[in-house]
């Protein structure tokens, strides 16, 4: 260990607030928490219910509609990664991460709500509108999504911290889904009078009201310990090929991409599911609020089950067991009760792995430092961050040409679009998390984290 180190380059001293960050304030948990709740709320309800409201109330082919929504998350790529080396030579008075939340909150909202507007006109010109509209907020989103990633190993650099603040973000993450799945359909009836039209525009005003104040309370409450002193300069694709040589943030990437790749095809075609195959549309408020709701209890039993197992074999044995479990649920569609309570189980398996993405993350930027030298905190929090866009873009996507292949019709469904839509809704996830398995074995910080921390404080003291 120690020839490795030393052959590794000298790096810039960092910033290190003289306060113990072992011990974070609980209101700093908490607000970090309710930051992902913010950026969580509106992109999840944009995720479980952009695709019916652009194919049944503006009435777009699904097919133009995979086409969008695959187009503009790979647009997003490119802003990602450039967003994340603005993170890294960014300083201000205010930090490096706070100043993107106080200045991108008020824009992201209104785009919110223009998203969930649909315009008069031609399909074309509805099309153009959902292309403008769609792919600014998944711009602004990145301004907000990347420095948010990045705040967490600035705010800290202890493991056991980190999995609190992982916890808390899983937290909000439960409670965004929560109240974006299974209140967003009952609220479009309710503030719509039973236009769906005006009820998602005013659901979508609510929601952008409940994000602009908790990145608000983001921006006031959290504290920036550590970081580079000196911006990242030079050219910039030896960083980007530094970050791709980095072990730790690979696996983690590529977890993360199948993790959201998994959640876009079930969370786009739940509603579909829940109406057409088990002819139960109550079940949406409860199948969808479980897919990542269940990140709630899951963010209370991630922090001892990982300290016992390691990150590895826990999410190994978490999706063995929920691959089990969902090979089970076609032949109990008619039993309700025990289809509803194996799919919870298998969801807080499922939701075990995602809290452990954030603490992965984190730990990727210890990882890169010791390995390289830099930490590069905006640069591998944006691949993370382009990581739940591509995900969700070639899920969603996937769902639309799938309906498109089907011959969907909203108006007649037919038996071939019922049984396309069973397969998915079965089929995909545990192809997924069979892929899941095998990324998350060359995981390879387990047992590891604190000697590189030793060796990383040597190296800089």
């Amino acid at each position: 260990m120690t020839t490795a180190v030393a052959q590794q380059p000298m790096r810039s001293p960092r910033i290190v607030d003289s306060e113990d960050d072992s011990h974070l304030r609980p209101w700093e948990k908490i607000s970090y928490g309710l930051g992902d709740f913010a950026c969580g709320l509106s992109w999840n309800a944009v995720g479980a219910f952009l695709l019916y409201f652009y194919t049944n109330v503006a009435l777009l082919p699904a097919a133009a509609v995979g086409t969008l929504f695959l187009l503009s998350r790979l647009f997003d790529a490119g802003i990602d990664l450039g967003v994340g080396i603005l993170v890294d030579r960014t300083r201000t008075r205010w930090g490096r991460t706070r100043p993107y939340f106080l200045f991108t909150a008020l824009p992201f909202s209104i785009l919110l709500v223009l998203t969930f507007t649909t315009i008069d006109g031609s399909t074309g010109a509805k099309l153009a509108y959902a292309y403008v509209t769609f792919s600014l907020l998944g711009i602004l989103y990145s301004f907000l999504a990347v420095p948010f990633s990045a705040l967490m190993p600035m705010m800290t650099s202890d493991h056991g911290s980190r999995m609190q603040l992982g916890s808390a973000r899983a937290i909000g993450t439960s409670v965004s889904v929560i109240l974006a799945t299974a209140a967003t359909m009952p609220l479009v009836g309710v503030l719509g009078g039973g236009n769906e039209r005006l009820g998602f525009a005013l659901v979508a005003l609510l929601f952008a009201v409940l994000t602009l104040a908790a990145l608000f309370n983001l921006f006031v409450s959290c504290r920036e310990r550590h970081h580079d002193e000196a911006p990242a300069g030079g050219a910039i694709w030896p960083h980007v090929g530094a970050m791709v040589r980095n072990r730790a943030w690979l696996v983690t990437f590529l977890f993360c991409t199948l993790n959201f790749l998994r959640f876009g095809c079930v969370i786009s075609v739940t509603a579909f599911f829940a109406i057409e195959v088990m002819k139960a549309p109550w079940m949406i408020g409860i199948l969808l609020p479980a897919v990542s709701g269940t990140l709630l209890l899951s963010a209370f039993i991630a922090p001892f089950l990982f300290k016992r197992t390691g990150i590895r074999r826990g999410c190994i044995a978490a999706l063995l067991v929920a691959i089990g479990v969902h090979m089970l649920l076609p032949f109990i569609e008619a039993q309700h009760g025990l289809f509803l309570s194996l799919f919870l189980f298998a969801a807080i398996l499922i939701s075990l792995t995602m809290t452990a993405i954030f603490t992965m993350a984190a730990d990727a930027v210890d990882y890169h430092e010791w390995r390289f030298g830099t930490r590069n905190e905006g640069l591998l929090s944006s691949g993370i961050s382009l990581s739940t866009k591509v995900g969700m873009a070639i899920g969603t996507a996937i769902i639309a040409y799938v309906l498109a292949g089907a011959g969907y019709d909203p108006k007649a469904v037919s038996d071939g679009a019922r049984a396309a839509i069973r397969w998915s809704y079965y089929g995909w996830p545990i192809a997924i998390m069979i892929v899941q398995i095998i990324i998350i074995a060359f995981w390879p910080m387990d047992g590891r984290h604190e000697a590189i921390r030793r060796d990383i404080a040597a190296r800089n003291g």
